[in-house]
C-alpha cells in the first residue's frame, strides 16, 4: 500500500508515493531522480551510499525513506553552488585525484563536509578516522585523505575572507 510523504532533499520539497518499506537510497535515486548517491552493497558496509541528513552523514541503503520526513536531506548533487561551482570539497578531491572510478567518491566528499562541518582542521589521523567507514577500491586512501586535508585549509581560509 503505497503512502504519500514530503522529503526535502537538496532544499526542494518533494511529494513522493512509496511503500512503506521503501529504502532512501531507492528513492532518491529512482523516484527523484538523482543518480549521484550510489547503491553499493546494499547492507550498509561501504558508504557509498551516504547521503547527509541534518548534517550527518547516514547511510541511505539501510534508512527507510519514511522515516526521514520533516529532516533535511543532502546528496553529493546538492553541495555545488547553483552557478555549478564546485564545492571546495569536491574541487579539492578533484584537484588532488581523490576520484578514479568515482563509485565511492559522492559518499566520501559527502563524510568528509560532517567532518569538516564539525572538525574545520583535522588531523590526518582524525581524517582517516573519519572517513573510516567509507570504502575505497582504487585510490589506496592516500589522495582521499590529500584532498580533504586540503579541502580543509581552503574552506578555512575562504571563512577568513
Amino acid at each position: 500500500m503505497k503512502q504519500l510523504i514530503e522529503l526535502e532533499i537538496n532544499g526542494r520539497a518533494y511529494e513522493i508515493p512509496i511503500n512503506p518499506r521503501d529504502l532512501l537510497v531507492d528513492v532518491i535515486r529512482k523516484k527523484v531522480g538523482l543518480t549521484g548517491t550510489k547503491k553499493g552493497c546494499g547492507q550498509g558496509d561501504c558508504g557509498a551510499c551516504t547521503v547527509l541528513i541534518d548534517g550527518e552523514p547516514v547511510l541511505s541503503c539501510i534508512t527507510l525513506a519514511i522515516a526521514c520526513q520533516g529532516k533535511k536531506i543532502t546528496t553529493i548533487e546538492g553541495l555545488a553552488a547553483a552557478d555549478g561551482k564546485l564545492h571546495p570539497i569536491q574541487q579539492s578531491f578533484v584537484d588532488h585525484g581523490a576520484v578514479q572510478c568515482g563509485f565511492c567518491t559522492p559518499g566520501m566528499i559527502l563524510t568528509s563536509k560532517a567532518l569538516l562541518d564539525k572538525n574545520p582542521k583535522p588531523s590526518e589521523d582524525e581524517i582517516k578516522r573519519g572517513i573510516a567507514g567509507n570504502i575505497c577500491r582504487c585510490t589506496g586512501y592516500k589522495k582521499i585523505v590529500e584532498a580533504v586535508s586540503a579541502a580543509s585549509e581552503t574552506m578555512s581560509a575562504e571563512e577568513v575572507k
